[in-house]
């Protein structure tokens, strides 16, 4: 009985992720009608020659019309730029391959290379979509008559997240699980007032031109490592209309292939977009606050229960580590399950926490300091 009480963290986490969590409504099937507005398809990308081809050759299959891509080569190192001039345009107007000049002062690599490319576009409106997606023909019909038919000014999807790798199966699900905590209803527009609740999956977003320009462009975004987010924060407010939707069936993107790719894109993200999301006074306590909660949660049962194992701890004590352990596997194998990984890795979940603690870790202490793809940047970010 006097460890019952440590049961209750359990059950609160259940009952909030149960009540609260809610993913996006599913994008409408049916897409549009004949010929629509032009809509310029902007990729920008760097080091993606293991990407490139796959991403742009699925985007030219698109049964929409009329449509154009734009890849923007942010001076890559590698073939980037080859690969893309390489794809035939398929049923695009045009593939143009942009060769990215230097950084202006105070810019940042992608949202140059999407400003890059907006510049080039000749569209209604315009679509942002990363060089690591896949993308069914149908996507951008579909996309498009959802944001006619709503009357958006943007919408931006959440489709399947691919992993295909040990850390990937590992890493991705627990990262996935804590931003729906964060942002637990995807289905709900916001008012202006909670623009800091705002998310958008840079992945994909598509804009009316109109609104793109209103916005600022990417010039309002560009000193920012996580543009996503704070596009999406600019547009709840300045109330501009703004949705969420899931097209796991027709959209996907792998992020990350090797453990060093996770840990440096996440590392990247985490402090950076902790302090978008939250009052300065609460961002300065999230990030070990969150770590230490993954440890509580996900690590201290298994510990306990091998310590029983070896006599360490009181029986009553490690019986409560059993029992949470064995909870928290059919709980994780759950979240594998939704994320489509293979059901096995939940018994690995407490070297998830682990990684996933070790991230955290990594990206407080580097404090405004970002590495990614070759580049250094000092990011201070701004309330």
């Amino acid at each position: 009985m006097a460890t019952s009480w440590l049961w209750v963290p359990w059950v609160f986490l259940v009952l909030i992720i149960a009540w609260r969590a809610r993913l996006p409504h599913r994008l409408p099937e049916d897409g549009v009608h004949g010929a629509g507005p032009l809509v310029s398809i902007i990729i920008p990308a760097r080091n993606e020659e293991r990407n490139i081809r796959n991403c742009v050759e699925s985007i030219s299959r698109s049964d929409y019309e009329p449509f154009e891509i734009i890849v923007v080569d942010d001076r890559s190192d590698d073939r980037t730029a080859a690969v893309a001039r390489a794809v035939d345009a398929g049923n695009a107007e045009r593939l143009l391959v942009v060769d990215g000049v230097e950084l202006p002062e105070g810019w940042l690599g992608k949202p140059w290379a999407c400003e890059q490319g907006s510049r080039e576009a000749t569209g209604d409106y315009l679509l942002f979509t990363d060089a690591d997606t896949t993308h069914e023909p149908e996507l951008l019909s579909r996309a498009v008559r959802t944001l006619q038919e709503n009357d958006a000014d943007a919408l931006t999807l959440m489709g399947r997240q691919v992993t295909g790798s040990f850390w990937e199966y590992l890493i991705q699900p627990q990262i996935f699980l804590l931003f729906l905590i964060r942002f637990p209803d995807l289905r709900k527009p916001l008012p202006p007032h909670r623009w800091r609740d705002a998310i958008a999956n840079g992945q994909f977003i598509l804009f009316t031109c109109a609104t793109y320009e209103h916005l600022g462009r990417h010039e309002s975004v560009k000193g920012e490592v996580v543009e996503d987010l704070r596009l999406a924060q600019l547009l709840v407010h300045g109330g501009y209309r703004f949705s969420i939707w899931l097209a796991d069936d027709i959209f996907a993107t792998r992020m990350y292939q090797s453990l060093g790719e996770i840990v440096e894109g996440w590392s990247k993200n985490v402090a950076t977009a902790t302090k978008m999301t939250l009052p300065r006074g609460l961002a300065a306590i999230a990030i070990p606050f969150t770590a230490l909660a993954v440890l509580f949660y996900w690590v201290l049962p298994p510990v306990l229960a091998v310590m029983l194992a070896g006599g360490l701890v009181s029986s009553s004590l490690g019986i409560w580590g059993v029992g949470l352990t064995g909870f928290s596997l059919l709980f994780w194998m759950g979240v594998c399950y939704r994320f489509q990984v293979p059901l096995g890795y939940g018994f690995f979940y407490p070297l998830g926490g682990l990684a996933m603690v070790a991230i955290f870790a990594r990206s407080w202490l580097r404090g405004s300091k970002v590495e990614w793809k070759g580049r250094e940047y000092d990011v201070q970010v701004g309330s």
